[in-house]
């Protein structure tokens, strides 16, 4: 049987290999922790390479993503489809090795890494979820959802600030199951961090309310071992594991220096590193015993049959949660969601409403809510203003993780990344809210669920200068583009109760990617539609009123499409013929086929005018160079609401003058 420094030290050659091989990436991590993950591994971890999705196992995140082949290492030792071949081909284009680990391209990679201090944010969520999931789920004798969430990081997503806002919540809620390793090597790409990160960590952790092992060196197998299994036994409490290490252990001449970061060891070192750790296998060559001892197969695959024997007794007795479980697991919606939200739809269409969207959404949760209990909302200090609060929403806390609803606290960032991870875990339909200029804050982890592809929703209030005296400060102008142009995201910014309703609908029944669904701080005027026009609203943008052949297109969103109607209806008494298309979201307008998109917008016409409250420049592929575009060119000002719109010139007089200068 290989010695516990052997089975580490097959880690450290495969990474420093597979970065020279590449010419490209993060040796030192991987030769760093490799002691810390084969104890965690091969002696704590449930999981099971021959099914990566088994629902309750452990999840293990590299948040310090850099250090990326320590996980591909670790998942081709212990038996997952994950070849010595992928291992090759690390960096390299459509590999299933990226450079840093993305969710989707290798199996067992839980989220994707790489900006540093998410993955810990993405692990709280999967925690959190897994604590809700058994308050939900469990019962006497049935704990059918009993796993843990471990998580590697280093000292950079403890520099960043997202570390401090999930840490935090994550003390607060007691996720007793949620176990980090903080790689504290003391080195950074500039060097020591000793000049620029100098913070008592254990005791801000200790601050944060989780328990803390201080002192463990990283490099006895059996300190480590002693340190996960005090951590096991706290039970309400996340723990940190601080580990002293060596970056790149095992190089003779750069371990312990920044030089082993973010580079290839070169040849010589290499040689001089199986030297000194007494390998004497060639580049990507791994004894047979080895392999052997690592290989998680039939035990992983025993630890499942053992799960399925427990839900089996579970489905017995509790059929009913049984079926739940499985459908929310699945990311399936109610058999009977499609026919009955959309009889809600229709019954909004049915009887007008001029009410803000944001109230609009607040009456969709309400509909929806209770056909959905795998709802978790949650708002970002702001749930009066967001409205994200419906009569079954059920706070979770530490003491009672059964609820419906996070109360994140003032953390945009915080929650945008634990969504993701709640939407990883699978078994919740995350929702988080904030006002819209304070997307800002979670940019990076609204991008992340889209390259991730997760369903994620996220909703933003008070979408324009409609809201009015609270200034530019609050007032978002380019937001509402900036997301347009994020690849995978959907957006919608609707016009009315009823386009409310169909983009939470969209959002809900989405599976490739996330949402964002923009809500009015204003009252806004519900429009008349036919059936097919009411259909119409899912492709994104349609035809709201037209002249027959039209000779002009105005085309808004949101809070101006009734200004639109309005512009339409002056210019239309001057003898023009006009369309109104709403458009709430470009984005599901732009997946449609060519033919519905000539209906909408026929390129016969090509007087055109777009009209929304931000800024204008993303609209001119729509309305063309000779178009006219009514929007915002600046920041805005604090001022009543009907002040600020007159000013920034959203009014009939002046949409009309720029329409008849375009004949």
């Amino acid at each position: 049987m290989p010695s516990r420094k052997e089975l580490a030290n097959a880690i450290r050659v495969l990474s420093m290999d597979a970065v020279q091989k590449a010419n490209s990436g993060h040796p030192g991590a991987p030769m760093g922790m490799a002691d810390i993950a084969e104890v965690l591994w091969r002696d704590y971890l449930n999981h099971n390479p021959t099914n990566p999705e088994w629902v309750d196992r452990d999840r293990f995140i590299l948040s310090n993503g850099h250090g990326s082949m320590l996980i591909y290492s670790l998942l081709h030792l212990s038996g997952y489809e994950l070849s010595i071949d992928d291992l090759k081909n690390f960096r390299q284009m459509h590999s299933k090795t990226p450079g840093h680990p993305e969710y989707g391209y290798a199996p067992g990679i839980e989220t994707t890494t790489g900006p540093l201090g998410q993955g810990i944010t993405n692990a709280v969520g999967m925690a959190i979820a897994e604590k809700a999931l058994a308050a939900q789920f469990n019962r006497d004798e049935h704990d059918i959802v009993n796993h843990y969430t471990y998580t590697f990081l280093g000292d950079g997503c403890l520099m960043e600030g997202i570390s401090h806002e999930a840490c935090s919540l994550a003390g607060t809620l007691g996720l007793g199951k949620l176990v980090a390793f903080w790689d504290d090597n003391g080195i950074s790409i500039d060097g020591e961090v000793e000049g620029w990160f100098t913070d008592d960590t254990p005791a801000r952790f200790e601050a944060y309310g989780w328990h803390v092992v201080r002192n463990v060196d990283g490099h006895d197998s059996e300190a480590v071992r002693a340190a996960i299994d005090e951590a096991r036994a706290q039970t309400n409490k996340p723990t940190l594991i601080c580990c002293k290490t060596i970056i790149g252990f095992g190089s003779p001449n750069k371990s312990g220096s920044h030089d082993c970061h973010g580079a290839p060891l070169g040849d010589a070192e290499i040689a001089a590193a199986r030297e000194f750790l007494g390998w004497e296998h060639g580049p990507f060559e791994i004894p047979a015993d080895i392999y052997d001892a690592w290989d998680n197969k039939a035990k992983g695959s025993d630890l499942e049959a053992s799960w399925n024997s427990k839900f089996a007794a579970y489905k017995a007795a509790y059929p009913e949660l049984a079926a739940e479980f499985v459908r929310r697991n699945n990311s399936e919606l109610p058999a009977d969601w499609a026919e009955k939200s959309q009889a809600y739809i229709e019954q909004l269409q049915a009887n007008p409403a001029n009410i803000a969207s944001r109230k609009a959404s607040q009456n969709a949760l309400e509909a929806f809510g209770p056909l959905l209990p795998e709802f978790m909302g949650g708002s970002a200090d702001l749930a009066g203003s967001n409205l994200t609060l419906w009569s079954g929403s059920k706070g979770l806390t530490a003491e009672d993780a059964s609820g419906n609803y996070i109360f994140y606290g003032v953390r945009e960032f915080g929650m945008s990344a634990i969504m993701n991870g709640i939407t990883l875990h699978k078994g919740f339909v995350p929702y988080g809210a904030t006002f819209l200029m304070f997307m800002e804050y979670a940019r990076n982890a609204v991008r992340m669920a889209a390259l991730m592809k997760q369903p994620a929703i996220f909703v933003y209030t008070h979408d324009s200068i409609g809201l009015g005296e609270d200034g530019p400060t609050h007032q978002p102008v380019e937001q509402i583009a900036s997301m347009r142009l994020t690849p995978n995201l959907d957006n919608w910014r609707p016009c009315d109760q009823v386009e409310s309703a169909v983009a939470w609908k969209a959002a809900i029944e989405r599976k490739d990617g996330p949402t964002t669904l923009i809500f009015s701080r204003q009252n806004l005027a519900q429009q008349t539609r036919s059936a097919e026009q009411l259909a119409n609203v899912a492709k994104g943008g349609y035809v709201l009123s037209c002249d027959g052949n039209p000779e002009i297109i105005l085309i808004a969103t949101g809070s101006e499409v009734q200004l639109a109607q309005d512009s339409a209806a002056a210019l239309r008494a001057q003898g023009k013929k006009v369309r109104v298309v709403s458009m709430p979201s470009t984005d599901v307008f732009e997946a449609q086929d060519a033919a519905y998109k000539e209906s909408v917008l026929p390129k016969a016409v090509s007087r055109r005018v777009a009209i929304e409250a931000g800024i204008a420049d993303y609209w001119y592929k729509y309305v063309g160079l000779n178009g006219a575009v009514i929007g915002m060119t600046t920041f805005g000002e604090s001022a009543p609401a009907g002040e600020l719109f007159q000013h920034f010139g959203f009014t009939v007089e002046n949409i009309v003058e720029k329409s008849i200068a375009l004949f």
